[in-house]
C-alpha cells in the first residue's frame, strides 16, 4: 500500500490527539479513586484475632455471661465493638456460645424463664436451647447456636469468632 492512502484528514488527527489525552487524563482521575474504594476490601481480615474474655478459675459449671470489647476497623472506619458470650466448663473442656438466637437473632438468656429451667431461652419467639447450644425440637431455631472458638493461654480464655455448631 501506498502511503497516498493512508491520509488523515486534520479533524480525525485531532479527534485521535483528543480522545487518547482525555483517556489518560481519566483514567488519572478514575484510577485512584477506584483504588481508594477497592483497597480496603482487598486488606486480609483479623478474623484470627483472639480476645481475652474470662480467667478460667471464675468459670463454673453453669453459663455465665461475660461481655467482651474490641478495636473493629471495617473498611475505613474504625469502632469499638462490645460482645456477649456464655461460657460455663464441661469437665477439662471450656464451651463458650454466642447470645444471639438462630431464629431471628434476638438475644437469649441462661435459665430466664422458671418454666424452662437450665435452658438458654429467647423471650421474642420463646426459642429454647439446651445447655450445649443445641435448639430443641418444636421451637423456632431450627439450628444450635453459634459457637465461639475458644483458647486457653496462662490462665485465661481467650475468643475469636463464633462459628455454626452444624
Amino acid at each position: 500500500m501506498s502511503e497516498k492512502k493512508h491520509n488523515v484528514s486534520r479533524r480525525q488527527f485531532l479527534t485521535y490527539t483528543l480522545t487518547g489525552v482525555g483517556g489518560f487524563m481519566a483514567a488519572g482521575v478514575i484510577l485512584p479513586m477506584a483504588r481508594f474504594a477497592v483497597d480496603p476490601v482487598l486488606k486480609a481480615g483479623a478474623e484470627s484475632d483472639m480476645y481475652a474474655v474470662a480467667e478460667v478459675a471464675d468459670l463454673t459449671e453453669e453459663p455465665q455471661r461475660f461481655d467482651f470489647s474490641y478495636e473493629q476497623v471495617d473498611a475505613w472506619y474504625q469502632s469499638e465493638v462490645t460482645e456477649t458470650a456464655w461460657i460455663y466448663r464441661e469437665g477439662d473442656n471450656i464451651v463458650a456460645l454466642s447470645p444471639t438466637c438462630t431464629h431471628l437473632g434476638c438475644t437469649v438468656n441462661w435459665d430466664a424463664n422458671e418454666d424452662y429451667p437450665d435452658q438458654f431461652f429467647c423471650p421474642c419467639h420463646f426459642g429454647r436451647f439446651e445447655k450445649d447450644g443445641t435448639n430443641i425440637a418444636g421451637t423456632p431455631p431450627t439450628e444450635p447456636l453459634h459457637k465461639y472458638v475458644t483458647e486457653v493461654r496462662d490462665g485465661t480464655v481467650y475468643l475469636g469468632t463464633a462459628e455454626p455448631q452444624i
